[in-house]
């Protein structure tokens, strides 16, 4: 397993709450599931994660000292909240999701892991009062913050803020987004404290084979071509250490609102085609092997302007700052 990238060097000045708190990360084990868990590690809090792999669940599992997975299928209702009153956590970071490979295709696992998981969690979490409460600064912590995608837009357009009305087309899409009103109605109903992450293109070290820099690395190491779509789609590429890092910011800010939406990327939009010609250039790979135009552009591709950034900027006072070329360079040298 590639090892998570490192924090910013600005860690210490917003990452008090964390020091000594217990944080479950629901589907921690994942790509940015990993990243967040030894992020929390790095902060100083206690992280556990989730996980239906037992190998996964032991101390150093994840490539960090410390921490304790906990196996539980998140589809069982009984099962989530087993997790929650045993770990009693300070925080809950939900990572969980299905739909992202290509091969999850199941509406039932769509619907029980994107949309009714996040209410079983927050009922859980408002039912299970945190360990340790009388830590200084623990209440600083929202309770949950839950990660949503910038597929639950959909085909909307325009700059994408967090007012924008969704246009989901995809099951992934739809569920998500359900889970995401769902998380907003627990809010609106008790003293929870959560909110909604949306995330747009994370890349970096750790993303599932299929993906585009994980085939645009085997291509470079087998010097082999790669079938690309034209590569117009212009997106917001966030490298994953900011995107855990961002997640953690969220977590720790004062003046979120319960159940609000917060688009968590770096407002800045490059092609595609931008992003492979760049990993070539610095991974070594013949410009004439990408094969740009030999797949077609999916339907449900988006189409917008660059995403709205505004509430992360005030909340956070910070945004991702890695450039797609530094975080390539990263991603490329945790091979």
């Amino acid at each position: 397993m590639t090892g998570p990238q490192e924090p910013s060097a600005s860690l210490d000045a917003w990452s008090a709450p964390y020091r000594g708190a217990r944080a479950l990360v629901f589907g921690g084990t994942g790509f940015l599931g990993t990243h967040v868990a030894a992020a929390l590690a790095r902060a100083g809090a206690q992280p556990h994660w989730t996980t239906r792999d037992r190998a996964l669940a032991g101390p150093g599992a994840l490539g960090f000292a410390g921490g304790r997975g906990h196996v539980a299928d998140l589809r069982d209702e009984r099962a989530v909240r087993e997790v929650v009153a045993a770990v009693r956590p300070a925080i809950a970071f939900n990572l969980a999701g299905y739909g992202v490979d290509p091969v999850e295709r199941d509406e039932v696992d769509a619907h029980l892991l994107n949309a009714a998981f996040v209410a079983t969690a927050a009922r859980a979490l408002s039912e299970a009062p945190p360990a340790g409460e009388s830590v200084a600064g623990r209440t600083e912590l929202l309770r949950l913050v839950h990660v949503g995608s910038a597929l639950e837009y959909g085909a909307a357009a325009g700059d994408l803020h967090e007012s924008t009305e969704p246009r989901p087309t995809t099951l992934y899409g739809r569920t998500k987004l359900a889970g995401t009103q769902l998380l907003a109605e627990a809010c609106a109903g008790s003293p929870l404290r959560a909110a909604t992450a949306r995330l747009f293109m994370v890349y970096g070290p750790g993303e599932r084979e299929g993906r585009l820099l994980p085939s645009l690395l085997r291509a470079a190491a087998a010097r082999a071509p790669i079938e690309l779509t034209a590569g117009a789609q212009q997106r917001d590429f966030t490298f994953v250490g900011d995107a855990a890092e961002g997640l953690l910011r969220l977590g720790a800010a004062a003046s979120v609102r319960p159940g609000e939406v917060v688009n968590l990327a770096t407002g800045r939009l490059t092609s595609v085609r931008a992003f492979a010609e760049t990993a070539a250039r610095i991974l070594g790979l013949p410009p004439e092997l990408l094969r740009f135009g030999a797949l077609a552009t999916r339907g449900e591709e988006m189409s917008h302007a660059p995403v709205a950034v505004g509430r992360a900027r005030v909340l956070l006072g910070w945004l991702p700052p890695t450039t797609v070329e530094e975080g390539l360079r990263r991603s490329a040298a945790a091979r």
